[in-house]
């Protein structure tokens, strides 16, 4: 499994080393330290390709975008029973060192962490997607309005990213200044 995500990802050579038994191996980074920016042109979200540009974070096995600051596997995954233990691990520790950061620049006092797990639980993109929301005192009159909020953002982030769809959202520029801004926290 692991040679078919290394064939499937364009990684330069040098971050890959050659292994007796098992092939290629993804030369060893830490766990949860960023891999060395821009490693590939565009990453996968379900059917939508999503610019390098607007990712401000990745692990060897996960990355966030903006956005809702949703964090995906970046293996493409459409169910969370179908990721692997090591890939769950990653998704919550990752989401738990990037909420952390948000919640101080936003200057939040809570996080909401959501994750809907198939249609019929409001997962309108095939691929597991955890969004980190950060919180302030009074921002719903009724702190369970968000869950309606995140509904519509969903639906919205589905016909923004349809390339058939005329876009209203904000320009890729705005998208890259904002990841850039968020790359900075963890610089």
């Amino acid at each position: 499994m692991v040679k078919l995500f290394l064939t499937s990802l364009s990684l330069p050579r040098k971050w890959l080393i050659p292994h007796p038994h098992r092939g290629l191996r993804l030369r060893a980074f830490n766990k949860h330290q960023s891999l060395p920016k821009m490693a590939l042109d565009y990453y996968k979200f379900g059917p939508h390709k999503i610019c390098s540009k607007e990712v401000f974070y990745i692990t060897h096995l996960s990355y966030v975008m903006v956005n809702l600051r949703p964090v995906l596997p970046v293996r493409e995954v459409k169910r969370v029973a179908d990721l692997t233990a090591e890939e769950i691990s990653d998704l919550w520790i990752t989401a738990q060192k990037v909420g952390s950061q948000l919640e101080c620049h936003h200057k939040a006092s809570s996080l909401t962490f959501t994750i809907q797990d198939g249609p019929q639980a409001g997962q309108t993109v095939p691929h597991v997607h955890i969004h980190i929301l950060p919180r302030k005192v009074g921002d719903f009159e009724k702190n369970d309005e968000i869950y309606d909020a995140i509904d519509e953002s969903e639906k919205e982030l589905k016909k923004k990213l349809d390339l058939d769809e005329e876009r209203k959202d904000r320009s890729p520029e705005e998208r890259a200044q904002e990841a850039d801004e968020y790359r900075m926290l963890f610089s």
